[in-house]
């Protein structure tokens, strides 16, 4: 069945979301369109983990691995990522408004039509990022 427009309509696999929230560890999972606001998700492992659209407002991911991840079209405002590894990550679309990235690992991530307003970048690695504009971010 699609959603809008003809679009697939894709949901967090109950499964994934459940190893999530008991393990910390969901690597390769989908986790598409997820409610995960105000979590604590330090330290998870989610690479390559597909969280498109998912709800992650006030999350905490420090130190959280999400390399290659899908984060396009989800919701990280007031996220802590202090830390995290995003390098190819893709927040495609993402709201990142006020979010933490010190120290993030963000090399290669694709930010196109993020929204960055008041996100900090401090001591972030964004070599090869693509759709951020490096003048304009708070580092």
């Amino acid at each position: 069945m699609g959603g809008v427009l003809g679009d697939p309509v894709f949901a967090a696999n109950k499964t994934h979301l459940k190893k999530l929230k008991t393990t910390k560890k969901c690597n390769r999972c989908n986790l598409s369109s997820a409610k995960l606001n105000g979590l604590r998700l330090s330290r998870a492992h989610l690479r390559s983990a597909n969280l498109s659209k998912s709800q992650l407002k006030g999350a905490n991911l420090r130190g959280a691995d999400l390399r290659s991840a899908n984060l396009s079209y989800a919701e990280l405002r007031r996220a802590n990522l202090r830390g995290a590894r995003l390098s190819k990550a893709k927040l495609i679309g993402a709201n990142l408004k006020g979010a933490n990235f010190r120290g993030a690992d963000l090399r290669g991530a694709n930010f196109t039509g993020a929204k960055i307003r008041g996100a900090n970048f401090k001591g972030a690695k964004l070599d090869r990022a693509v759709g951020i504009n490096l003048k304009r971010i708070r580092r």
